[in-house]
């Protein structure tokens, strides 16, 4: 796994062996980070990672000049790896939070630009994630959140979709908060 693009493209994001999280393939981020360039100055965002995982859509705000950048990821391992990964690049002004997501959401009392969420396919509840989130005071005005879901979810009855995209077997839905 690598960073795709910005200052850091190229570098590589290595997890230990029988790490278990599901990274966003690099074909995926590519797409998503060539649709979200078209929209942002990434140097001027307010980013949350939500479900980290491996910290991968993290590392690439960072690549792309975002400074402001919250990483929530519960499994202690994965937090300390994306810790570990971020001090290794250089990489200040990255809060990594090992909290359960739905926890922090209750106590988050910052607002963010984009808010990225990937969470584990088979987590209890997984098609209601993205209202869990939008019913949060998380988002600046006009903010939006990125859904990373597999095929069979369609979300286009909630009020806040924008559009879905599709990347192999990966989906991003948008969301956008006014």
């Amino acid at each position: 796994m690598r960073i795709i693009g910005g200052d850091m493209r190229g570098k590589t994001i290595s997890p230990p062996v029988n790490y278990k999280a599901r990274p966003t393939t690099d074909f995926a981020k590519e797409g998503l980070f060539n649709v979200l360039a078209n929209q942002y100055d990434f140097s001027e965002v307010a980013f949350l990672d939500l479900f980290s995982g491996t910290g991968s859509i993290s590392f690439e705000f960072a690549s792309r000049g975002c400074t402001t950048i919250t990483s929530v990821e519960m499994n202690a391992v994965h937090a300390a790896f994306i810790k570990s990964t971020a001090a290794k690049f250089g990489i200040e002004g990255m809060q990594v939070v090992r909290h359960n997501v739905f926890d922090f959401l209750e106590i988050c009392n910052q607002q963010y630009d984009i808010v990225f969420a990937d969470p584990p396919y088979d987590i209890a509840g997984f098609g209601g994630i993205p209202e869990k989130i939008l019913s949060r005071p998380i988002f600046k005005d006009g903010g939006i959140l990125v859904f990373e879901h597999p095929a069979g979810f369609n979300y286009e009855a909630n009020p806040f979709f924008t559009k879905e995209k599709k990347y192999g077997n990966v989906h991003f839905s948008f969301f956008e908060k006014k």
